[in-house]
């Protein structure tokens, strides 16, 4: 039998080397498709994820527009060449939950009462996964859509914690995810201090709980000030209408 893996060694470090409180290496472009209104690419760890935003649009078919505001559509979607074995390249159940998911974590920051009868499509393409996609993937589809000129209250930002032998971490890879014995993906607007996405899969005790959301607020503001700075230099600095890289550190 194979012997399980130590995800903590003695020293406190996990397998890549983090503390219980680091965040994976992070690197952030902000317009990047040029065909689309608004994109983002985001690398968070190893995931390498890509979202575009096209709209306010015509919207189709014309019996589902809304009279006084805009229709959201999300689509996200794994790559087959994203994970270790080839995935169907036709949607799973799995993606369009996670659709579902990133949708309704970004409709409450957008003011979309300003488009009225029309379509605001999202697209978020996995590249590469590496545990913790769809809150990286909520990180770049707010860039895009801030990208694009859609109206805002304020930026979405996303960030998971989770539970590895009875520790509660930041930022989960896909060893921890998979290993793990609690998963806690979550996204909020850091200058409203509202929260959009709170998934919970696991056990985690109530003082747990408490330790993991605080956790994850500060996670999530560290990434927040990652996509300030991507916009402010894509559009203060001299940057527009080129790519806008922003890297962990900088």
């Amino acid at each position: 039998m194979k012997e399980k893996k130590k995800l903590i060694d003695e020293n406190g470090l996990r397998l890549d080397g983090r503390k219980w409180d680091q965040l994976r290496p992070i690197k952030i472009e902000v317009g990047t498709l040029h065909n689309a209104d608004g994109s983002a690419y985001i690398e968070f760890g190893k995931n390498k994820i890509a979202a575009a935003v096209y709209g306010p649009k015509e919207m189709h078919p014309k019996h589902a527009l809304l009279p006084d505001r805009a229709v959201l559509k999300c689509r996200y979607h794994m790559a087959p060449f994203s994970v270790d074995e080839r995935k169907n390249p036709a949607p799973s159940r799995r993606e369009i939950e996670i659709s579902k998911v990133i949708r309704e974590a970004l409709q409450p920051s957008l003011i979309l009462e300003d488009y009225p009868r029309t379509a605001i499509q999202i697209y978020v393409e996995v590249l590469q996964s590496d545990g913790g996609s769809r809150v990286a993937g909520i990180t770049a589809a707010s860039l895009a859509l801030a990208d694009a000129g859609i109206n805002m209250r304020d930026m979405v930002v996303g960030c998971a914690v989770g539970k590895i032998e009875g520790k509660i971490v930041l930022d989960l890879d896909d060893a921890e995810d998979k290993e793990g014995s609690g998963d806690m993906p979550f996204a909020f607007m850091p200058n409203l201090n509202l929260v959009t996405l709170l998934q919970l899969d696991g056990l985690f005790t109530p003082d747990e709980f408490r330790q993991a959301l605080e956790l994850a607020q500060q996670g999530a503001r560290r990434v927040y000030e990652m996509q300030r700075e991507a916009l402010i230099k894509q559009y203060f600095s001299g940057g527009a209408g080129e790519t806008t890289v922003v890297e962990e550190g900088e």
